[in-house]
């Protein structure tokens, strides 16, 4: 499915690449906000989902943009997204309220998107738009650190801070997450495909678009939790853009 959606994307992209004599054509920078949702569903229980972690960051990109026929046209894109996640701090023991422990995330990644879009014109120069497309992810680094609030000395109230070993999510194993066992047995794959959806407006040379990208594969590789399953979830992602066409024909 994946060497699909990237067949289809070169395709669309090489068609506007030739598309020298469209009447309306932008290219430009756009940057904006982005969170990236990691959602485990559980494979023994009818819930939707059993855990769900995100990311709060940034994206920003390079965009074309072609209308073929009225409105109806094409944006394609390339951008790098970054996300952090910082946990509360929570007891370890339900007797002690020592050590405490929390996680750090960060996750820095490539997106390649073709969206179909149509534009409306409401007055001069202005559009409000819709658009669906698919987007190729290529994670470039998605980090763990967990951090523990210890009393040292014990039973003093002075407060000490460990902080943890800083390691991949790539290449993570089942037995406590030691970053030393490289089995990959519940870390995530690095590529990821979404579909999205939006809205948006643009006036002139400037636009706002914000939508939400649905995962169509499965994240994580062949984890098996000790119930024999295997786990499954999605790589989501929010996002509100603001750009601008350096170059536009109108």
């Amino acid at each position: 499915m994946k060497k699909s959606f990237v067949t289809l994307m070169m395709v669309v992209m090489a068609a506007s690449a030739f598309a020298v004599d469209l009447p309306k054509q932008g290219f430009g920078v756009q940057v904006g906000w982005a969170q990236p949702i990691l959602r485990l569903n559980s494979p023994d229980s009818k819930e939707a989902l059993a855990n769900t972690v995100k990311l709060n960051g940034f994206k920003v990109g390079l965009v074309y943009d072609a209308s073929f026929i009225a409105g109806f046209g094409s944006s394609i894109g390339l951008n790098y997204s970054f996300g952090m996640s910082n946990s509360k701090w929570s007891s370890v023991s339900a007797i002690n309220d020592y050590p405490k422990t929390r996680m750090l995330i960060t996750y820095h990644q490539l997106e390649l998107y073709v969206d179909w879009q149509y534009k409306f014109e409401v007055a001069k120069e202005t559009y409000l738009i819709l658009y669906t497309g698919p987007s190729l992810q290529c994670g470039l680094d998605f980090t763990m650190r967990i951090d523990k609030q210890v009393e040292d000395p014990p039973m003093s109230g002075d407060i000490r801070i460990e902080y943890g070993q800083r390691f991949s999510a790539y290449n993570i194993g089942d037995d406590d997450m030691d970053p030393t066992h490289n089995t990959s047995d519940n870390a995530l794959k690095r590529l990821n495909v979404t579909w999205g959806v939006g809205a948006g407006f643009q006036y002139k040379r400037y636009y706002l678009r914000g939508g939400y990208d649905f995962g169509l594969i499965n994240p994580y590789k062949n984890a098996d939790f000790s119930t024999g399953n295997h786990t499954r979830g999605r790589l989501d992602q929010w996002n509100i853009k603001l750009g601008v066409y350096f170059w536009y024909k109108d």
